[in-house]
Order: C-alpha cells, then sequence, then structure tokens
C-alpha cells in the first residue's frame, strides 16, 4: 500500500506540474499573441537561448523570420513570458518614442556588501537613479573630451603596432583575440583606471591575468548566475556573493588611485572627469546643482569600462581586421584614404580618423554583420498598450528588440550576407531605413561609450593599416564562430598574417 501511495503522490505531483505548465505556457496565446513553438517542460525556450548546438542569434532568426518575430511574438525563460518585437514602428516605440515606459534594462538587485557595487554600474541601475548617473557621466563622451583623449589611445595604438612588430618577427600570424585583447586592455587602464599597466610590450601582466578571468565564465560561474536569476531570494537569505577576486582587485584599484588623484596630478582620463563632476556638485556656488555622484558609483562606472568594453571593443576589432583581410579592396581604399590624411596634415589627427569615410563604412558593415550582442532588451516601467493591438504589457514584462535578425533582413539591406561598406558612405546613409541598425542600441539607453569605443577601434585599425597588409591564413579564411553562449565572437584561435608595408 506504500508503494501505491508513492507512486500515488507522484502521478498528482507531475500531474500538478505538467496542468500548471501548460497553463502558464497559454499566455501569449491567450492574448492573441503568436508564439515560439515547442517550449521546453519547466524551462520555456531557454535551453535554446543558450545552447552551444546553435548560436543564440540563429535560433531567435529562425523565430523572426518563421514565427512572427518580425512583428511581435511572444517566448519563454523558464515560466516567465517575454516579447520579441521586430515591427519597426513597435520598436521605435519601445526604444525611443514611449522611452518613459521603458526606461530600465533586464536588471538585478544585489544586497551583499561585496556585491552592492554592482547596483550603482550604469547598465544596472534604474528609474530615476539611471537618469541621474547618466546626465552626470554623458559629458565626459563629448568630442571635445574625447579629443584631449585622443593622446592617450594613440599611444597605445602605436605599442599595438610595435608588439606586433616583434611577434611577426617569430610567428607572421597573430591571434587576433590575444593581441587585440592587449590593446583593448591597455586603452581601459590608461583612460578609465589611470594606470600603465605596459601589458602590450610585456606581453602579459597582472591587470592582464585579472580581466582574463574576470571575463572568462567557468562552468561553475554559469551555473551559479543562472540559479542566481531564477532563486535570487535564495542568495541574499544564503548571503551568497556573485562578484568574483578579480571584480574586488579592480575595486580597490580604483579606490586607491581615487585617493592618490585627490591629493594631486591629474591625467585627462574618464576617472578624472568623473571626479571633476563630484567636486562640481559640492560647489555651493553652483547655479545648477548636478545628481550627486556618490564615491562608489565613480568606482563602479570605472569597472564598467572593463565589464562593458574590454571583449566588445576586442571582438569588434578581430572581425573588422578579419573581413578586411578577406576584401583586399576595401583594405587598400581604407589604406589609401589614410595615407592621404597623414599627406595633408603630417599626422592622423582625432578628426581626421574619425571623419574618414570608408574607414567609418568598413567598420559600420562589420558591425552591421556581427553585432557583439545581437539583441537588446528593454523593461516595461509603466504599464503600456500595445498600438493596434488588445495586448497591454504590465510593469515587469521584457522585452526583447533582434537586432542581428534586422541587421540581415533583405527587405531593408540588398545582399545582407555580403560585405558592402558602401551602404554607410555618406550619400547612401540616408537609404538606410531608421531602426534597421543599431549595433549600440537606440534611444536614450543607448551605449553612452559609442564615440569613444568608435575612436579606439578606429585609431587602432588606422595605425594598423598604414604598418600592415592584413591577409588570411591560407585554409582559415572563413568566419568560425565562438560556440558559448553570450556576446558573437570568433573562435579565440582566429589568426590573421600581418605583412609589414614598404
Amino acid at each position: 500500500m506504500m508503494w501505491l501511495e508513492l507512486v500515488a503522490v507522484v502521478v498528482v505531483v507531475v500531474a500538478a506540474v505538467w496542468a500548471y505548465n501548460k497553463h502558464k505556457f497559454r499566455y501569449w496565446e491567450a492574448r492573441g499573441v503568436p508564439s515560439a513553438p515547442s517550449p521546453a517542460l519547466l524551462m520555456g525556450h531557454l535551453h535554446k537561448l543558450v545552447s552551444k548546438e546553435k548560436h543564440s542569434w540563429i535560433y531567435i532568426d529562425e523565430l523572426y523570420r518563421k514565427h512572427g518575430a518580425d512583428k511581435m511574438m511572444g517566448y519563454f525563460e523558464l515560466l516567465s513570458p517575454r516579447l520579441m518585437v521586430g515591427d519597426l514602428e513597435l520598436l521605435k516605440g519601445v526604444l525611443v518614442r514611449d522611452f518613459d515606459h521603458f526606461v530600465d534594462r533586464r536588471t538585478v538587485k544585489f544586497t551583499t556588501e561585496q556585491d552592492k557595487i554592482y547596483n550603482e554600474i550604469l547598465t544596472m541601475t534604474t528609474g530615476d537613479h539611471w537618469k541621474g548617473i547618466r546626465s552626470v557621466l554623458s559629458p565626459s563622451f563629448t568630442s571635445g573630451r574625447l579629443k584631449n583623449m585622443f593622446p592617450l589611445v594613440e599611444e597605445k595604438a602605436d605599442a599595438l603596432v610595435s608588439h606586433i612588430h616583434r611577434q611577426i618577427k617569430t610567428e607572421p600570424s597573430v591571434k587576433l583575440k590575444e593581441t587585440f585583447g592587449l590593446y583593448a586592455l591597455e586603452v581601459i587602464s590608461s583612460c578609465a583606471f589611470g594606470m600603465e599597466t605596459n601589458t602590450l610590450s610585456d606581453g602579459s601582466s597582472v591587470f592582464n591575468d585579472k580581466v582574463q578571468k574576470m571575463t572568462t565564465s567557468s562552468l561553475w560561474a554559469l551555473i551559479k548566475c543562472f540559479f542566481f536569476l531564477i532563486f535570487p531570494w535564495v542568495f541574499r537569505m544564503l548571503k551568497i556573493n556573485m562578484s568574483n577576486p578579480e571584480t574586488v582587485f579592480f575595486q580597490r584599484v580604483v579606490e586607491e588611485t581615487i585617493r592618490k588623484r585627490e591629493e594631486g596630478g591629474a591625467r585627462g582620463d574618464f576617472l578624472d572627469l568623473m571626479m571633476e563632476a563630484r567636486r562640481e556638485q559640492r560647489d555651493p556656488s553652483a547655479k545648477t546643482p548636478k545628481y550627486a555622484l556618490e564615491n562608489k558609483t565613480v568606482v563602479a562606472n570605472s569597472l564598467l569600462f572593463i565589464l562593458a568594453g574590454y571583449d566588445t571593443t576586442t571582438t569588434t576589432l578581430s572581425f573588422v581586421a578579419f573581413h578586411l583581410a578577406r576584401h583586399k579592396t576595401y583594405q587598400d581604399q581604407v589604406r589609401q584614404e589614410l595615407l592621404a590624411l597623414v599627406k595633408e596634415h603630417g599626422t592622423l589627427t582625432y578628426q581626421g580618423v574619425m571623419e574618414a569615410r570608408m574607414l567609418d563604412a568598413v567598420i559600420s558593415e562589420s558591425l552591421r554583420m556581427n553585432p557583439p550582442a545581437s539583441a537588446t532588451e528593454r523593461v516595461c516601467t509603466k504599464e503600456y498598450r500595445i498600438p493596434n493591438s488588445n495586448v497591454t504589457l504590465p510593469v515587469g514584462a521584457l522585452v526583447a528588440v533582434p537586432f542581428w535578425s534586422l541587421h540581415h533582413d533583405p527587405r531593408y539591406w540588398e545582399q545582407p550576407g555580403s560585405f558592402i561598406p558602401e551602404r554607410f558612405l555618406p550619400e547612401n546613409k540616408d537609404k538606410i531605413v531608421y531602426g534597421t541598425y543599431m549595433p549600440f542600441g537606440l534611444g536614450p539607453r543607448n551605449c553612452i561609450g559609442m564615440r569613444f569605443a568608435l575612436m579606439e577601434v578606429k585609431l587602432a585599425l588606422a595605425k594598423l593599416l598604414l604598418s600592415f597588409e592584413l591577409s588570411c591564413v591560407p585554409g582559415e579564411g572563413e568566419i568560425r564562430y565562438d560556440p558559448a553562449p553570450g556576446l558573437m565572437k570568433l573562435v579565440a584561435d582566429t589568426r590573421l598574417t600581418f605583412t609589414p608595408v614598404a
């Protein structure tokens, strides 16, 4: 009888779970919204989005093309309903026009003392707190500020060229991720942390080792993150830290640098600009008081440069270099453009690099084809009635915009799978449909560091193309993508041949 009772209990529990699961997965159907097919028991479509078998942007593109996500389509992360929108008017409403309904990104609240620093990072903040921090940080990215920082970045771009010259003395091919990662780290350490790490000259450093560990997710870290997103209350109750020793290391580096800066000395980097903004807030004679920028906020947003800027810059440089190696005609055109600038000005100038037409076009086309992030998200912060529908999104609803699919939609781009930089030349830019190109996002919550990132990438490419001809290694001329979930990346061992230009 005991066994019969046990079996009966198991059957009842399984039936209850199945019924609850089926009820939850009818959410979009009940509202007349098409839904992604075949949600898995309790998992929804999450396993598809993090699978190593198929890249997430390919799976999302299948939903976009076959199941209605080019307009509006529901899907599920575990049992939570999500909405994916590809309709241009709707996504412009979410990201721009009706932004007051979608102020926040997806975020979580960290509660342990060690983790609380994450709550001050711009991409994690919400509501008025986000608006306040953004209003203080935005002036740091004006053209005038970036022009003043140009020499700091140029110094690192020259060090990158010297580093590759040393490498090719023993091996003509260069690993892109490893090499461009050193450059990205040098720029970050100089412009965000105010430190000279000499990673490019030495080939390694404590900074480099820490960043590699910080940006490489182990299986345990992924599992921990997964359960944190599902059961955050357990982590809060048990006071489990999500941050790693590397985050603590960089936090202390910034705190020590701030202490030294307060004693005197300035470099004109982002840390200086944030500290200057903080001093202005404390000025009692200021006519317009600014948002209060606390010390922990300065530290947190210095960390943001690594968390948001290291991988994305490394990846962007790798893809652009690889595309140019495959398309020598465009590589030659960019090189001739740069030579003309040097002849006119005697050197590469901020204005010349930032306004170089073909250089900008090849980077923009590479970002269209291979944006490091393939989608963007917003959280509904005020109930929203979707225009021309009976669907009302409640507060807390998450909306995803699949911009990789928009970047590759043949309705908006002729031959979307081909590398055609001319699309982005000034005379053709008015043909680009607004909302179909957004590698840095769109609207008030787009990437605040976009212009700095472009300066960093443009300057590195300019220096490289004036010094080397880039070629694919024989037999390695096709793009190979890293199968790990997350950003779109080339596999770590992707190489190019660098031949000095005579």
